[in-house]
């Protein structure tokens, strides 16, 4: 099963470009950078990985990002994941990015999309990987920040294909950012929103996403399972929901395989991700396993997660035959 997981063509909706920052680029950076790390070897790096809840692991990421300083680092950073996508059998990815979390450092705006781009051209051209770029405000910065932010993008527009929200949730609910996110839809763009598991207000939360925001997807989104009508409303609205197990692990405790199996039951769009892998230490592949071989779904469920990336991914519905067309070629090939 594990080997039929890995060698399946897969897409992946939820990954932060930030969060793929291995140890070993880390050190790397460093080095060239002129940064003294604290930690003199990778194993001390990810013992200081201690995190136990989104602000403890937040308060970890945005420490550790400080080696992302030039145009060439971000290229490194893509690169590298794409690398590891190729390794398992991704197919297509969107990829988020934090701008503000550099920007807010002295590091311009365009410094952080060119390297970028750079590798998602690369990889088109040289691995056979199809990326489109997700920008994510951070929600504890000001919704002046984030709107300043999109007009900083607004001159690479045709590289973006939508907007989201992460960072710290509590006492930043997805209102804050309502006029933001009406201007990204303005322009075109997509729209997704983190509700992260066992937040505060998690439910009005999920709510204002859904009914004031009027996203079109949501990321995480496992509390909904509480709510019959929210549940109702995604499944309607075909909103796609951004799980990731094994962060949720971490961050929670929990797994979340029954409720991941629950959505399914209940018919909605559930995929699984990667999250911020480095920090996590698993990729696509590896939560799919864990998803199997610790939280019990069965093949027919693994395949409906990974066809359910395809299905709510930002692309037209040619290529998204052509990437399901792919997949029963793959799965017909296995029986």
């Amino acid at each position: 099963m594990s080997e039929f997981i890995r060698a399946m063509p897969k897409a992946e909706l939820h990954v932060h470009l930030e969060g793929t920052l291995e140890p070993e680029l880390s050190f790397e950076l460093a080095r060239r950078n002129a940064i003294e790390m604290p930690y003199r070897t990778r194993e001390e790096l990810l013992a200081a990985y201690d995190f136990h809840d989104l602000p403890s692991f937040l308060a970890i990421y945005y420490r550790a990002m400080s080696v992302l300083r030039h145009e060439q680092d971000f290229y490194e950073l893509a690169w590298r994941y794409l690398l590891k996508a190729q390794e398992q059998h991704i197919v297509y990815a969107e990829l988020f990015f934090d701008p503000q979390a550099h920007t807010s450092r002295g590091v311009a705006f365009d410094t952080v999309i060119q390297g970028i781009r750079r590798a998602q051209l690369q990889a088109a051209a040289e691995l056979g990987i199809e990326t489109q770029l997700i920008l994510c405000f951070l929600r504890d910065m000001s919704a002046q920040s984030a709107m300043a932010t999109l007009q900083q993008a607004l001159p690479y527009r045709a590289w973006l294909v939508g907007v989201g929200l992460d960072s710290d949730e509590k006492g930043n609910p997805p209102a804050k950012f309502a006029a933001v996110f009406a201007a990204a839809r303005e322009q075109g763009l997509k729209l997704t929103m983190h509700c992260d598991v066992n937040q505060e207000n998690t439910l009005e939360h999920i709510d204002q996403v859904l009914n004031e925001i009027r996203v079109d997807r949501i990321d995480h989104g496992v509390n909904a399972l509480e709510s019959q009508a929210l549940c109702a409303q995604i499944h309607e609205r075909r909103i796609g929901l951004t799980v990731c197990p094994v962060s949720n692990r971490f961050v929670v405790q929990n797994l979340t395989a029954k409720e991941i199996r629950r959505m399914l039951q209940l018919g909605m769009l559930a995929t699984v991700n990667s999250d911020d892998p480095a920090y996590f230490r698993a990729y696509v592949n590896e939560n799919l396993i864990a998803l199997h071989e610790a939280g019990g779904l069965s093949l027919a469920e693994i395949v409906k997660l990974v066809r359910n990336s395809f299905e709510v991914s930002w692309i037209d519905a040619a290529r998204r035959a052509a990437y399901l067309a792919e997949l029963d070629d793959y799965l017909a090939r296995a029986a």
